[in-house]
């Protein structure tokens, strides 16, 4: 999948579909199956079976799980061999984090993913050659637990303005930090924590710290709506007396750590999440094919089958464009040349190409989630509410992630952000686009490119989907300029026009991909045709609240105009409520989520 140079994010929203391929999990190797089939039988066996302690805080169950998991080399996935670890690609890193939800189980798949991610990560992106031997073995075997703390009490969002501060010491030996953050996973059972200070105030560096450093203290364990089994704490420097071979990377390049790591943070969360619905799935059609009532299985009620219809719609959907941002990913740093000295600085660096696309991953992929398990309760009913049965804890769980790893809130304004900032610095040819926009209107919706073939008007559909967006982000930034980024309602919409857009665009490809593979299965044609066709009619619902924001309620009538003809291009034609009958009875024939 790799190409000469690697490509930037955001190039979705200019290219035509199937300008390149998308890679999903059809794409998988017969090493990613075998992989993929190992941790689903060790979540299953090992973290499913447990979970109801796991979920009592019993440390020191869940550190002998992870420690096993050490041992099959789960714990070293992103780490070099050299330091003990299985060095494998970031395809597999989402498969491990998508197969461990079979456990039922996220507060490890937490553990887990701090572990893995954003506690070794840094060392393994960043460290030096002296670090990365010190911690890496012992991380990878779990003997040593990783932590990452970044967010403080006045802190969060806004991580730059942290108050924690580093000075070097007269004798050029040590940093002393004076600070706390707060909201720390893992945190009262790590031996090994990540954090960022302000070093002479404004240089915002990231520092390795070891548990019995002086003047380091952690806090007690917090009382959580969710993620009972994980360890949450706040950690506090007084004068904590941190060596100067702990500094990580460089003084002021603090940022350029966290956020990268972050963004691989996001979609592992997303492919977490992905897991997690699936599994939903899955347990609520076992139920609602045995709950009879009025002489039948619930399962036959029409406001049943719409509600599994949309959960796996989401689902897929949601798989298509996670996986897709994966492959991108990989595809960036397939470019890089391994024996560069630098080669693990440009893997954590090229997370920043696909930063929008990974901020969309993590805000689609934990609101999926969230409706998925929203849905799964009303199905089960009453049983849904009660503890015994399995989505009360899981509702709870699912909560969190549209919060950490940055809120979504935050996630869109970097999906935004991003798209003014190639824009306006032309990384991407986003003004020539919006520059056919009017020859593209004067064309004649129904003329020679008549749709013929299947998803030939969803993709049509989707192209005017594009302009469309771009049309909007266009008198947006005319209106505003920079300024934009203030307007947050607005470019909330942006964002989720963008979401639309790319995840729709990453369906409809693996769609396509499959039948020209010769996949004649109906359900995901059904899917793209259905996702498209709800989508298209937000995207005109947003573009029109967005366009009456922008000129006060008062549209001129070139762009009521503009905005009919839009219309005309992106109304689906297809019977959407039998096309959601259908993917239910599919999903029921398999009796769990089917692809």
């Amino acid at each position: 999948m790799s190409e000469t140079q690697p490509r930037t994010g955001g190039r979705f929203l200019i290219e035509e579909i199937g300008t390149s391929p998308v890679f999903s999990r059809e794409n998988f190797s017969d090493e990613h199956k075998e992989i993929e089939q190992m941790i689903r039988e060790f979540a299953t066996d090992r973290i499913g079976e447990n979970a109801d302690d796991i979920n009592k805080f019993n440390k020191d169950l869940s550190l002998s799980i992870l420690r096993e998991m050490g041992e099959l080399g789960l714990c070293g996935i992103d780490v070099p061999e050299k330091y003990g670890g299985m060095e494998m690609d970031k395809i597999t890193t989402a498969i491990a984090a998508e197969s461990l939800s079979v456990g039922f189980c996220p507060s490890f798949t937490a553990i887990w993913s701090v572990q893995t991610g954003i506690g070794s990560l840094p060392i393994v992106w960043f460290g030096t050659p002296e670090q990365k031997a010190k911690y890496l073995p012992k991380m990878v075997t779990a003997e040593l637990v990783g932590s990452y703390g970044l967010t403080e009490p006045s802190a969060g969002s806004d991580a730059l303005s942290a108050l924690t501060t580093a000075k070097l010491t007269e004798d050029g030996k040590h940093y002393i930090l004076n600070g706390e953050k707060v909201f720390i996973t893992n945190g009262g059972w790590a031996d090994v924590f990540i954090t960022y200070a302000k070093v002479d105030g404004d240089k915002f560096s990231g520092f390795i710290i070891d548990k019995d450093t002086p003047g380091f203290e952690i806090g007690p364990e917090e009382h959580k709506m969710g993620m009972k089994g994980s360890s949450t704490v706040s950690l506090i420097f007084k004068d904590a007396k941190v060596p100067v071979e702990n500094l990580l990377y460089k003084v002021g390049k603090g940022a350029t750590i966290a956020f990268n790591v972050l963004n691989l943070g996001r979609f592992k969360l997303a492919a977490s999440d992905l897991g997690g619905c699936k599994m939903v799935i899955t347990e609520a059609a076992k139920y609602a094919l045995e709950r009879r009532q009025f002489g039948q299985p619930i399962a036959h009620f029409d406001a049943i089958k719409g509600k599994f219809a949309d959960m796996i719609i989401g689902t897929y959907s949601a798989d298509s464009m996670i996986y897709r941002t994966i492959g991108l990913i990989q595809d960036a740093i397939d470019t890089l040349d391994k024996n560069d000295d630098k080669y693990y600085i440009k893997v954590g660096e090229a997370m920043e190409l696909y930063a929008i696309e990974a901020s969309m991953a993590k805000v689609y992929g934990s609101e999926t989630f969230g409706k998925v398990a929203d849905h799964g309760i009303q199905i089960l009913g009453g049983y849904g509410f009660i503890e015994d049965y399995p989505f009360a804890g899981v509702y709870r769980d699912t909560r969190i992630d549209r919060i950490w790893e940055g809120s979504n809130e935050i996630n869109r304004m970097i999906i935004n952000g991003y798209m003014m900032k190639r824009a306006l610095m032309e990384e991407l040819p986003i003004r020539e686009k919006i520059q056919q926009i009017e020859d593209y209107l004067a064309t004649d919706p129904n003329g020679k490119n008549k749709p013929e073939g299947e998803l030939d008007h969803e993709i049509q559909m989707l192209e005017a989907g594009k302009m469309l967006g771009l049309y909007l982000f266009h008198e947006a930034l005319c209106e505003y300029g920079q300024d934009l980024k203030h307007e947050q309602q607005l470019t909330e919409i942006l964002a989720n026009i963008f979401i639309d857009l790319y995840t729709a665009e990453s369906t409809i490809s693996r769609v396509r991909q499959s039948i020209e593979s010769g996949n004649n299965e109906r359900t995901p044609l059904y899917i793209a045709q259905v996702f498209t066709a709800e989508a298209s009619i937000r995207l005109l619902n947003m573009a029109l609240t967005g366009m009456n924001g922008i000129y006060k309620g008062c549209l001129k009538n070139t762009i009521i105009d503009n905005l009919k003809n839009f219309q005309v291009r992106m109304l689906p034609k297809i019977d959407i409520i039998e096309m959601k009958r259908l993917i239910a009875e599919h999903v029921y024939s398999k009796q769990s989520y089917p692809f």
